[in-house]
């Protein structure tokens, strides 16, 4: 049989896309194998969020031509969306495919092989319905990623993602819940829901709210339900006093990017910093000892050193359970790469690692809050007596005597670099 790796890189978007076309390939006689072995496809699921997921992207499409100069190389996802030509001509890919007609993947490699090609099939994404891509397992035995939503038409000024992934497209709720009961009858017992932008699910579907797509996930097997990013503006009173009526995860990620709202408005994102205090105020109020997590970006253009204090103070002040803290990275043809007042690599940098260490601190605090504490942990595998798994807050948890799938209840004995030991509590 012949045989097919996969390397996947950037959001979770990218994982189910993945995951869906590694299985078109498995369903056309393929096998699975490791992306370090060598195979006759390779398949690297591209990111171009930042200049480093460009970087990382090129060198998996590298490496992958080293472990087999005669496999075939197929470049997918947002990178090959954005410059489709370009890496026709500056790699050896067989097939670059851009974010539409991956149900054709198959076909599409088959056919440039038989024909002795080297194909670029990368159509306009603004205005297309949602591709009906479908998983039925995933890595890992216990939850799975289940994508409800594509696209974005926010555009922010820093960001390509909305020329690359297209306009809002929501999946409908019948065919959300035929996949979460299919994935619930493989095994998965929590599921985390994803989109380009979450908030917008359902925008372009009558009478549809994110709030329709995750009741649709609510079948039996399923105890647990996670959302991806979301805007602050989608948090309300009504929208939280629904929440509480599912069965998710007390686990918001709340994308911030900035602590200042004149670098808000540069960034032209569409809350200021006290609308984004009220809407953690609010899930605190309804999800007591939830974490609340975010996304920053360091050294905006024309981010004074003042500005950049304002968003440290802000993160203390909100109290985040975990930061991801990028330098700026500007993209070409975002409005912010035309900017004056472009902040120096070395700036960016040396800010982006003060704002690390301030969220280490601030993950630690809220790791110190559990200690003494049962919480439930998802048990997903068991290495050496030691089982791992994750809190409903995403708090990564060892522990022994758990049983991968098992929902274990955990009381909290330590704290690990960046995240808890526990014992299993006493009935």
């Amino acid at each position: 049989m012949p045989t097919v790796a996969f390397h996947t890189l950037g959001c979770k978007v990218n994982q189910y896309d993945a995951q869906a076309m590694l299985e078109l390939f498995e369903q056309a006689g393929y096998t699975a194998c490791a992306f370090n072995e060598k195979a006759d496809v390779y398949v690297i699921m591209t990111c171009t969020v930042t200049g480093t997921g460009d970087k990382k992207s090129l060198q998996a499409v590298r490496r992958a031509q080293r472990l087999n100069p005669e496999g075939n190389i197929i470049i997918a996802g947002c990178l090959a969306q954005r410059d489709g030509e370009k890496l026709l001509e500056t790699t050896a890919a067989r097939l670059v495919i851009g974010n539409q007609g991956r149900k054709n993947v198959v076909e599409l490699l088959e056919d440039a092989i038989h024909n002795n090609q080297r194909i670029a099939s990368v159509s306009d994404v603004l205005r297309i319905p949602f591709e009906p891509l479908e998983i039925s397992a995933h890595e890992g035995h216990t939850r799975a990623v289940l994508k409800i939503q594509e696209g974005c038409d926010r555009y922010c000024t820093y960001c390509i993602i909305p020329y690359v992934r297209g306009g809002i497209r929501s999946r409908r709720p019948e065919d959300i819940a035929k996949e979460a009961l299919r994935l619930a009858r493989a095994g998965f017992s929590e599921l985390v829901l994803t989109g380009i932008h979450l908030t917008s699910y359902g925008r372009d579907l009558e009478g549809q709210t994110l709030i329709d797509g995750i009741r649709a996930c609510m079948q039996p097997g399923i105890e647990r339900i996670r959302l991806g990013s979301l805007e602050p503006v989608i948090v309300t009173e009504e929208f939280v006093r629904q929440l509480k009526e599912t069965p998710v995860c007390p686990q918001f990620h709340l994308a911030l990017q900035s602590g200042c709202d004149q670098v808000l408005q540069r960034m032209r994102r569409r809350y200021t910093t006290a609308e984004f205090k009220f809407a953690c105020d609010l899930l605190r109020a309804a999800f007591p000892g939830c974490a609340i997590t975010t996304d920053v970006i360091c050294g905006f253009p024309q981010e004074t050193e003042a500005e950049f204090l304002q968003t440290c103070e802000f993160c203390k002040e909100i109290g985040f359970a975990r930061m991801h803290v990028f330098p700026y990275s500007a993209r070409t043809g975002t409005k912010a790469a035309q900017m004056s007042g472009q902040v120096l690599k070395k700036v960016r940098e040396e800010r982006a690692r003060r704002l690390i260490a301030i969220g280490n601190d601030l993950s630690l605090a809220y790791r110190q809050k559990m200690l003494g504490r049962k919480v439930q942990v998802l048990c997903e595998e068991v290495q050496d007596d030691f089982c791992t798994g994750y809190t409903d807050t995403y708090i990564p948890c060892r522990f022994r005597g758990g049983q991968p799938g098992e929902m274990a209840e955990i009381t909290v004995t330590a704290l690990t670099d960046d995240g808890i030991l526990g014992e299993l509590a006493q009935a």
